[in-house]
């Protein structure tokens, strides 16, 4: 009996394959890039599965490939990458991968935080280049203990970021569609509205899915709210933030910095973004320890597994695929 055929849209690591060739035979694009719609239709077509890393998955793709394939299994938690009601139209699975990346994330969040407060960036460049003045005001940053954090987003990356806060003993914000008794028992975070937490947050975390809702929550209105010492961190998704009104804001002085991990239109910045010293820039790396792929990597295989067994996978976005079977 032959084996299920899976295809992996970029290059991941050995083990990961190696886990998927336990069960499945598998082809994977060699090129570290986003394959097109036409390439991808091309070389899933007849796979049974497909590990989707950053692929985009619209309507053409869904119906070139049903009846076929039973899955869209991506790697990362978020999955905007994928038109989900077409996938469900056409009785094709989609899973995701939260909770094992959870820590990571978070860890970078904090990463991007304190490296935007205490210009770490900067300071390397600085001592690098040799320069000898290391004189008492020489790149003086912002003090992150004690300070007011405001994170935009309770779900588990959130509070997370919350949880780290807690050890700089920093007064916690938050705010979502409605308050979050586990986030506030965890954390001591208080619920507020949107623009309470950007008003009198410090630095202000953003942890929240891209939707029509979430696009641009972060524009030049929301920039004025904030604090002219207010430093803003992204690492949920770059639409979330008008990254053009962003970089008025850091130029013109309306916010003190930022730290980004994700941008609109990735991998592209938007002008004149590079070219501010008050901003430290990521290539989409929050997740990117070694436990978090390995995890990531064997719950995408493990939701495969589940779907050819004749199941729903394990961290399932459309369940109504499974009622409509």
């Amino acid at each position: 009996m032959s084996k299920a055929r899976v295809y992996v849209t970029y290059p991941l690591g050995d083990n990961i394959l190696a886990l998927l060739r336990e069960q499945c035979e598998v082809e994977m694009n060699p090129e570290e890039r986003s394959l097109s719609t036409q390439e991808l239709i091309g070389k899933a077509r007849g796979f049974d599965a497909v590990l989707t890393v950053s692929a985009q998955v619209n309507e053409e793709v869904c119906r070139a490939l049903a009846p076929g394939c039973k899955i869209f299994a991506n790697y990362g938690v978020g999955y905007n990458n994928i038109d989900v009601e077409a996938a469900s139209r056409h009785g094709i699975y989609v899973s995701n991968t939260p909770d094992v990346l959870t820590d990571a994330t978070a860890d970078f969040a904090f990463a991007l935080l304190l490296s935007a407060a205490r210009r770490v960036v900067e300071c390397d460049s600085y001592v690098r280049a040799g320069k000898t003045n290391w004189g008492p005001m020489n790149l003086i940053g912002a003090q992150v203990s004690g300070k007011t954090i405001g994170i935009l987003g309770g779900g588990r990356i959130g509070k997370a970021v919350a949880k780290r806060a807690q050890g700089f003993n920093m007064q916690i914000l938050y705010t979502d569609q409605a308050p979050n008794p586990d986030f506030e028992a965890e954390t001591g975070g208080i619920y507020a509205d949107k623009n309470t937490v950007l008003r009198e947050s410090d630095f202000v975390s953003v942890h929240v899915p891209l939707l029509p809702s979430t696009r641009h929550l972060i524009g030049a209105e929301e920039l004025e709210l904030m604090k002219p010492s207010a430093i803003l961190i992204n690492d949920s998704r770059g639409p979330v933030v008008d990254e053009q009104a962003l970089v008025a804001a850091l130029r013109g002085g309306v916010i003190a910095g930022a730290g980004l991990d994700v941008f609109e239109a990735e991998p592209e910045l938007a002008p004149g973004l590079a070219e501010l010293p008050n901003v430290v820039l990521a290539p989409h790396v929050g997740s990117s320890t070694t436990e978090a792929r390995v995890a990531m990597g064997e719950l995408c295989a493990r939701n495969i597994f589940a779907v050819l067994g004749g199941g729903a996978p394990i961290t399932c976005v459309n369940p109504e695929v499974g009622v409509k079977a």
